[in-house]
């Protein structure tokens, strides 16, 4: 795993699928992996790295169309390393009861690049959420911040001992 470099790219609208990206960046460096973490629409190659998380906000059944694109612009070179996918979105605990399958246009995503498997994390819809209808949702009870850093860090974790067992 040493010299192993990880790519995780986000698509992120509020800074929530950030988040998740920079705590599984902080998880995967604390183990020792070259762990980088770059917007989606900032990502120019990935040829560099070993392995690529890649990760966006769903809002209304539709990844991120920054991770989208990324995906796209780059579908050749992730094809021949190691792929992660990760969906971010659900503003409330329906993450952490149950596995959420990804959106159709991920699960597709899934299969044209090969990706090893995808996580979906619970979102946060919060006061600092910009937006007339996300204020409206918070106002009525609907948001809050369900992402849970320990099972972030634990799926940063399960990546990193596929890292250390494939080098």
């Amino acid at each position: 795993m040493p010299g192993t470099r990880l790519l995780i790219a986000f698509g992120s609208k509020h800074g929530a699928t950030q988040g998740i990206a920079e705590e599984l960046g902080e998880e995967l460096r604390s183990k020792g992996v070259d762990a980088v973490v770059i917007p989606a629409d900032r990502v120019n190659d990935v040829s560099d790295y070993d392995g690529v998380i890649l990760g966006g906000a769903v809002y209304a059944g539709r990844w991120h169309v920054e991770a989208r694109r990324c995906a796209r612009r780059h579908a050749d070179e992730l094809r021949k390393r190691s792929v992660w996918l990760f969906s971010s979105g659900p503003v409330d605990d329906s993450a952490e009861r149950r596995e959420i399958a990804p959106v159709r246009g991920v699960a597709r995503w899934m299969q044209r690049l090969g990706a090893r498997e995808h996580i979906t994390f619970g979102g946060a819809l919060t006061e600092q959420t910009p937006g007339l209808l996300a204020h409206s949702m918070v106002r009525h009870g609907k948001g809050g911040d369900f992402r849970n850093p320990e099972r972030i860090r634990q799926w940063a974790d399960h990546i990193a001992s596929h890292l250390g067992s494939s080098s």
